[in-house]
């Protein structure tokens, strides 16, 4: 039996906010409920409520420029950067800019809709 596997196909998780969300790893793609790892790239002007998620989240920025606000304080991000956000802590996610941003995503425990809190 291998011990390593290579995701060639993730899931696309549907979205209706035009931003491509791959989960490589995770509970959608691979059944692992311990970390999500998702490529995606968020369009210009985007952005999504404020959520207090109950899993941290790791950022990193391959293209562009993003912008959260983590408890009143706003934070941008630019390619090359990274950012790491305590679960049970309230923050926007968002591109204001005019170009689109690509990052990774990592959660731990991965992402799970039901425990992100979105507000409405």
């Amino acid at each position: 039996m291998k011990k390593y596997f290579i995701q060639n196909s993730p899931f696309v998780v549907p979205t209706t906010d035009g931003k491509l969300i791959e989960e490589h790893h995770g509970k959608a793609s691979t059944n692992n409920a311990e970390i999500s790892i998702a490529h995606m790239v968020a369009p210009p002007k985007w952005s999504e409520p404020f959520q207090t998620p109950e899993f941290e989240e790791y950022t990193y920025i391959i293209k562009g420029k993003k912008q959260f606000i983590i408890d009143d304080e706003t934070i941008v991000l630019e390619a090359g950067q990274s950012i790491q956000i305590e679960k049970n802590t309230r923050v926007q996610y968002s591109n204001p800019f005019d170009e689109p941003c690509e990052y990774i995503a990592i959660c731990k425990p991965a992402f799970d809709f039901t425990k992100v809190h979105r507000e409405e």
